[in-house]
């Protein structure tokens, strides 16, 4: 799938009210996570909101004030027991139980998370994902992102993980195949395993990480080089925020959902 890297036309209408969880802790690329956010999202009229759990007990928002809610990515791994991620794990639950018709959008460790808070299992992979790589459209993927070009059947998107999930959580059903995307059988909760909101300035930010999990020598010229050009391949993030924009304004099936 090719989009052109042009601005998003404004599809909903109010602007959403976007509130971003960035569950990274002590990281010090925190800023730029954020910031990355900022520019995918800077063309588009919605009003975005961030808050840091990893960072402050208390930094969570008040579902009743937001349209969407983003669980973001992080830098722990999501089957731990840290104080912090159990805050997290019970505000995803809470907004679920207390506001069944909250639009919820996980990304990265939010997929992660969510899948295994519903059942699915997270697993650590054989080897991980940096740059821009391509994932198929299932059927019900398709139909989800039905209306842009996607002759190909493919998503691009920027990877950064080592963890995947390996068992589909319940009341789910899967968009991209290899679990890299659901939808809840009740239209509330979407999840990624790929980065929309990242782009190739804030994927490069974390290049060094290629040494801790591929042992990849950073004096390597052409390795380094290789690694650069994956950030830098074109990707769907921005037309999968488009149909996420959406996707948030459609209603919630609270007679069928299953979670």
């Amino acid at each position: 799938m090719s989009v052109a890297p042009t601005s998003l036309p404004q599809v909903v209408s109010p602007p959403l009210r976007i509130a971003i969880l960035l569950n990274s802790y002590r990281s010090p690329f925190i800023t730029e996570i954020r910031d990355s956010y900022i520019r995918t999202l800077s063309h588009t009229p919605h009003h975005l909101a961030f808050f840091y759990p990893a960072e402050d007990a208390t930094s969570f928002p008040d579902p009743a004030l937001f349209d969407l809610i983003v669980i973001g990515g992080g830098n722990a791994d999501p089957r731990k027991r840290h104080p912090w991620i159990l805050r997290v794990h019970r505000f995803i639950l809470e907004v679920v139980e207390k506001w069944p018709g909250k639009k919820m959008l996980g990304i990265c460790w939010g997929h992660q998370t969510i899948c295994m808070l519903f059942g699915g299992g997270v697993e650590d992979m054989e080897g991980p994902e940096m740059g821009v790589t391509e994932a198929k459209l299932t059927l019900a993927g398709s139909r989800f992102m039905e209306g842009g070009p996607r002759k190909d059947g493919l998503v691009k998107l920027q990877q950064h993980h080592r963890r995947r999930v390996g068992k589909a959580p319940r009341g789910f059903t899967e968009l991209l195949a290899g679990n890299q995307a659901f939808l809840s059988h009740n239209n509330a909760i979407l999840t990624f395993q790929g980065h929309p909101e990242k782009d190739a300035r804030a994927a490069k930010v974390r290049i060094r990480d290629a040494a801790r999990w591929y042992g990849t020598d950073m004096g390597d010229q052409r390795a380094v080089t290789e690694l650069v050009c994956k950030m830098e391949v074109q990707h769907d993030g921005r037309e999968v925020w488009e149909r996420v924009f959406q996707w948030a304004g459609e209603k919630v099936q609270m007679r069928e959902s299953t979670l």
